[in-house]
């Protein structure tokens, strides 16, 4: 499955003539590779498995391209990051995060996301990042 997702992420990076290096490559893999969300200093160490010189900028640089093309999600209430359930495009996005487990549910609901927009534009509100994130207790851990 992670060499699907991988061809799918380099036809995208192709789609749209940018450039998807071997580090990207590589932190993309290692996205894949998390259950749930992950802080970019935890990818750093596993990416230094692979490139001992591998620093902070590095993991940020190719998180950022990541987080720009919409294979990622920003979790902002953690400082961690979380693989894109529909990768490549943008869409709607609620995240649900549990407090005990650190689980993290991926939701694209667009009604949501309309109705918070005119909620904001009402309010005569420009959004320019929209991150919307509700913690709680998973069904697991209840």
């Amino acid at each position: 499955m992670q060499e699907t997702l991988l061809q799918r992420a380099t036809d995208i990076c192709k789609q749209k003539r940018i450039r998807f290096t071997a580090i990207r490559q590589r932190v993309f893999q290692l996205m894949v590779e998390q259950d749930g969300a992950v802080s970019a200093y935890e990818l750093l160490e596993q990416l230094q498995q692979h490139d001992a010189n591998a620093k902070p900028p590095t993991i940020y640089r190719a998180l950022d391209f990541l987080l720009e093309h919409h294979f990622i999600h920003r979790i902002e209430s953690l400082n961690a990051y979380l693989m894109c359930a529909h990768f490549g495009c943008e869409h709607p996005m609620q995240l649900l995060i549990c407090d005990k487990c650190k689980k993290v549910i991926e939701l694209s609901d667009p009604v949501i996301d309309a109705a918070f927009s005119q909620q904001a534009k009402q309010a005569h509100f420009q959004i320019t990042n929209k991150v919307l994130e509700a913690h709680g207790i998973c069904y697991n851990c209840q």
